[in-house]
C-alpha cells in the first residue's frame, strides 16, 4: 500500500499577527488536555483499524473467510494519518518529557518507558499473533513458544518480532536522535529559530505546504532506493524518515507558544484544505477500485496517489491538532486514568484482536456482528487486564512502561 499522501490546491493566505520578542516563545510545561484526548482518539482509531484488518482485502497475519472492500474506503484515509498523528503527539510529549531532566536522566526515562516494554512485548505480547498466524503448524501454544527463544527474526521462519510495537521502537530511537535538538529548542539560544519558524508556518499556506512539501521531497529522494515493500527498521530509511518528520514537527509546533496558537487560529482554512485534498486522493483510489476511470496510465495514477497521500497525511494531522486544541483542552475526572492506561492498551490491543478474532471469525456470522464483537471484547479484555493486572502492581507497571506508584 503506498506510503505517501495529497494535493496542491491553493489556500487563502491568512497571516497571524507579527511575532514579537516580548511575546512568550515557549509553552509552559503544563499538561495539555487536548493532546491527552487526541491520543485517546488515535488509540480508539487503532482499535477499529486493526479489527478491520480481519475483514478487508489487504494482506494481514490472519483473515476472516469472507472479506469486503467496503472497509477500505475509510481505512485508506485512516492509514494515512493514524500513526502520523500519534507521532506528532509523541513529539510534543517528548518535548514535555525532557522538562528539567538532564540528558542522562532523559535517556534513562526513555529506556524505562520505551525500551523495556518493547523487549517485554516482543517476548510475551507479540508471539500470540504469530502463533495464530501459524496455528496449524503446532500442537499447542507452548510448542510454538519455544521457537521464540531461537531468536530468529520474523517472518523467515522465526517467531521474534515487534509487529505493531514498531511504533515504540521508532519512538525510542527518535527520542535519542532528537535529544540535541530538544536541548537546543528548550534553551534561550532557540529564540531566533522560533522566530523564523513562526514567520514561515504561522499562515495557513505556510503551515500546510512547507512541512508537507519537505516531507514529499524526502520521499522523492529516498523512495527509489528504499521501496515501500521493505518497511523494516534497518532497510527502509524512507519510511523511517517519513515518520520522524511528523515527530519533529510535533516538537517544533508545541515548543513555540505563538505558533501553537496560530495552528488553532487557522483551523477553518486547514479544514477547507483537507476537504479539497481528499478529492484527488479518493479519485485515484476509486480508480484503483475500478469505480472511476481516469485518462492516465496506472503508473501515473499511482504517482498522483502517492503524492496526494503525503499531503493528506499532514493536512489531516494538523487539522485534527488545530480543532483539538480549540475544543478539547479541558480536563475530566477520568482523563488522567484513561491517559495512564492508553500505553498498556496499545501494547496489548493487536494481540488481543487476533486472539479473540480467531475464534469469533469461526462463527457462522456475517461481517458486521463479527467486527463489533471483536471490537467490544478487545476493549473489555484490555481495559480489564489493565485494571486488574497492571495498574495495582509496580512490577507490571514497570514492564508496560507505566509510571510506578509511590
Amino acid at each position: 500500500m503506498p506510503l505517501l499522501t495529497v494535493s496542491l490546491s491553493k489556500i487563502k493566505n491568512a497571516m497571524s499577527p507579527e511575532f514579537s520578542n516580548q511575546q512568550p516563545l515557549t509553552i509552559n510545561d503544563q499538561r495539555r488536555y487536548d493532546l491527552d484526548w487526541l491520543r485517546f482518539i488515535a488509540i480508539v482509531i487503532l482499535l477499529f483499524f486493526h479489527t478491520g484488518m480481519w475483514f478487508n482485502t489487504w494482506g494481514w497475519h490472519v483473515k476472516n473467510n469472507e472479506n469486503t472492500v467496503s472497509f477500505q474506503y475509510w481505512m485508506i484515509w485512516s492509514h494515512n494519518f493514524r500513526m502520523q498523528l500519534l507521532l506528532f503527539i509523541s513529539g510534543a510529549g517528548t518535548f514535555m518529557a525532557l522538562g528539567k531532566r538532564t540528558s542522562g536522566e532523559f535517556r534513562k526515562e526513555r529506556f524505562t518507558r520505551l525500551f523495556i516494554p518493547l523487549v517485554f512485548g516482543m517476548v510475551v505480547v507479540v508471539p500470540p499473533q504469530i502463533y495464530y498466524e501459524r496455528i496449524n503448524q503446532y500442537a499447542n501454544y507452548w510448542e510454538f513458544y519455544k521457537t521464540v527463544f531461537q531468536f530468529k527474526p520474523y517472518p523467515e521462519g522465526g517467531s521474534l518480532s515487534w509487529h505493531h510495537l514498531w511504533f515504540i521502537l521508532y519512538l525510542f530511537i527518535y527520542s535519542l536522535l532528537a535529544l540535541p535538538f530538544l536541548k537546543f529548542i528548550r534553551s534561550p539560544k532557540s529564540a531566533q529559530f522560533k522566530n523564523i519558524a513562526f514567520k514561515l508556518l504561522s499562515s495557513s499556506a505556510g503551515l500546510l505546504f512547507i512541512p508537507s512539501v519537505f516531507i514529499l521531497v524526502t520521499q522523492i529522494l529516498l523512495r527509489p532506493y528504499f521501496p515501500e515493500e521493505t518497511h523494516s527498521l534497518f532497510d527502509d530509511w524512507a519510511y523511517f524518515t517519513y515518520y520522524f518528520l511528523f515527530f519533529i514537527m510535533g516538537i517544533v509546533c508545541y515548543s513555540n507558544q505563538k505558533l501553537w496558537e496560530a495552528i488553532g487560529a487557522n483551523r477553518k482554512h486547514l479544514l477547507i484544505a483537507l476537504i479539497f485534498i481528499l478529492i484527488p486522493f479518493y479519485t485515484c483510489y476509486f480508480h484503483f477500485r475500478e469505480l472511476i476511470q481516469l485518462p492516465w496510465t496506472g503508473d501515473t495514477v499511482e504517482t498522483i496517489f502517492d503524492v496526494a497521500s503525503i499531503f493528506v497525511a499532514w493536512f489531516t494531522v494538523i487539522t485534527i491538532i488545530a480543532y483539538g486544541q480549540h475544543y478539547l483542552n479541558k480536563s475530566h475526572k477520568w482523563l488522567s486514568q484513561i491517559s495512564e492506561g492508553l500505553y498498556p492498551f496499545y501494547i496489548l490491543h493487536q494481540s488481543v484482536i487476533i486472539a479473540i478474532g480467531y475464534y469469533v471469525c469461526k462463527l457462522n456470522w456475517s461481517i458486521a456482528p463479527k467486527y463489533w464483537v471483536i471490537c467490544f471484547l478487545t476493549l473489555v479484555s484490555c481495559v480489564g487486564f489493565y485494571l486488574l493486572c497492571i495498574k495495582p502492581f509496580n512490577a507490571m507497571r514497570f514492564l508496560f512502561g507505566v509510571k510506578l506508584k509511590k
